[in-house]
């Protein structure tokens, strides 16, 4: 009697709590009433170990998303040309000077986001978003031309080609998903490449089965205020799955880790199952660890409650992505106040691997860079940035996410803050009214291990409107080791 009256007041609690979830505004962390014009940047405003010192290398920049830098030591960070919000500009590659001011090296076509960068035997490596062409993998001499090393990549959704990383003659980079969760839907219109590719759609590396999980929609496409889509996994919008569905794999396609060799050649799966792995890096023992980017709560196939994963890359292995979140299944991870997600393939291609770390629910974990000099500390250990929460558009959140550096410890899975705003409550600088960390996209460390440098996006409010970025507010930090 006494087990029955506890189940009883447990499933009461659950109730409620869903129930107050349910009308509890969203207050993320790009959810500010006013959007400033321009930024307030304070180093004393960043919150660090005791040690270490933060100074400011770049600022003015527009969509800064990395840095690299060239055999002698110069800096250089990518401005990506494109934002959520849907604008669309040249992305460009920067040379920073002694004096933080920025020579422009080479100037792209309006197709981005770029959204990584590396530099090796002479070259530049740049990941091209495609958010218009599809995504490519530039090759940019130190004299500014530039030659395609890959293009026609699967990237026109809502994820992008990211990376990348060389390793054995082998440049690395990630593939995102077109969708959240497998099945295109309203919420890719609200993205805006819906309507500019109706046909578009995730694409996997192998062949799948998948069941009949059809979503109905309001048809977004029809000037007929009545029409209904219905749409099944891995099928363009508005065309039907049927039970048993055979979707034939193809290279290059979504939600992957590929690879080509540095001198051109031909494009080869690594592994798949991903949903947006975003950062790529070369741990000191050679192996490469990825960040992936987790389910949101929107589309056709909301998923709630899942955290962003890193992982070490395994050759042939399959993630998990569009039925589990790292090795658990998503289809119990109901959404309060909607049903359960139901499984999209019929046969699970692998057994997921374990993730080395969970980092954060909506946290957008993304740039990585692993520490190599003991000098600076955290030898051995990953540094990740954290860009921030998205809400609303992703889903609810009850206070911001992210906005700071975050270190791991590998070996252990444990993560600890490295890089944080002052305040009593977390959030980014224009959130806080304060001078600090906006949005950190990504991490690197310089070529001696002395220096961590953070490309910090700049400013990117939010609302159920979309997003709403502003211009000239990127910066790249610095970080020191003071002892």
């Amino acid at each position: 009697m006494k087990i029955k009256y506890v189940l009883t007041v447990l499933f009461a609690i659950l109730l409620i709590n869903q129930s107050c979830y349910r009308i509890m505004p969203s207050k993320g962390g790009g959810q500010i009433s006013e959007v400033p014009s321009t930024r307030n940047i304070e180093p004393a405003d960043v919150l660090l170990p005791d040690g270490y010192n933060i100074e400011v290398e770049a600022t003015g920049l527009t969509f800064p998303t990395a840095v690299t830098f060239d055999d002698v030591g110069n800096l250089y960070v990518i401005e990506a040309g494109y934002s959520y919000g849907e604008v669309f500009l040249e992305p460009k590659l920067l040379r920073v000077e002694a004096d933080g001011s920025t020579t422009t090296l080479y100037t792209g076509q309006k197709n981005g986001p770029w959204n990584g960068v590396t530099f090796y035997d002479g070259h530049f490596f740049i990941a091209e978003g495609g958010q218009l062409e599809g995504g490519k993998i530039l090759k940019v001499s130190k004299e500014g031309q530039a030659e395609v090393l890959v293009e026609g990549l699967p990237s026109l959704g809502d994820h992008h080609t990211n990376g990348p990383v060389i390793k054995d003659g082998y440049l690395y980079f990630g593939q995102g998903t077109a969708t959240n969760s497998g099945i295109v839907g309203n919420d890719n219109a609200s993205f805006g490449w819906l309507h500019r590719f109706p046909d578009f759609h995730d694409i996997p590396c192998k062949d799948i089965t998948v069941n009949a999980i059809n979503s109905e929609t309001k048809n977004v496409l029809s000037e007929d205020p009545d029409d209904k889509a219905v749409t099944g996994p891995f099928l363009p919008y508005n065309q039907k799955a049927e039970p048993n569905e055979v979707i034939k794999g193809a290279i290059p396609c979504t939600g992957a880790v590929m690879r080509v060799p540095i001198n051109g050649g031909d494009l080869e799966l690594v592994a798949w199952g991903f949903r947006n792995p975003y950062g790529l890096a070369l741990a000191p023992d050679g192996q490469i660890y990825v960040t992936n980017n987790s389910y949101d709560v929107r589309g056709s196939r909301p998923v709630w409650g899942t955290g962003d994963l890193l992982f070490k890359l395994e050759q042939d292995a399959w993630y998990g992505w569009p039925d589990y979140n790292g090795n658990m299944s998503i289809t119990h991870l109901e959404v309060p106040g909607e049903e359960d997600p139901k499984k999209i393939l019929v046969n699970d291609p692998g057994t997921p691997p374990q993730p080395v770390a969970s980092l954060g629910v909506h946290s957008s974990s993304n740039g990585i860079s692993f520490s190599t000099n003991g000098n600076f500390g955290f030898e051995g250990q990953a540094f990740i940035a954290q860009f921030g929460d998205m809400a609303p558009g992703v889903g609810k959140v009850l206070s911001p996410v992210g906005y700071r550096v975050i270190r791991v410890d590998v070996e252990s899975g444990i993560v600890e803050d490295f890089a944080t705003n002052k305040a009593k409550k977390n959030g980014p600088a224009s959130w806080l009214e304060t001078g600090g960390l906006e949005r950190p996209v990504s991490v690197q460390f310089s070529p001696d291990g002395s220096a961590l440098y953070i490309t910090d996006f700049g400013i990117l409010a939010t609302s159920k409107e979309g997003a709403n970025p502003v211009k000239n507010s990127g910066v790249v930090w610095k970080i020191t080791r003071q002892d």
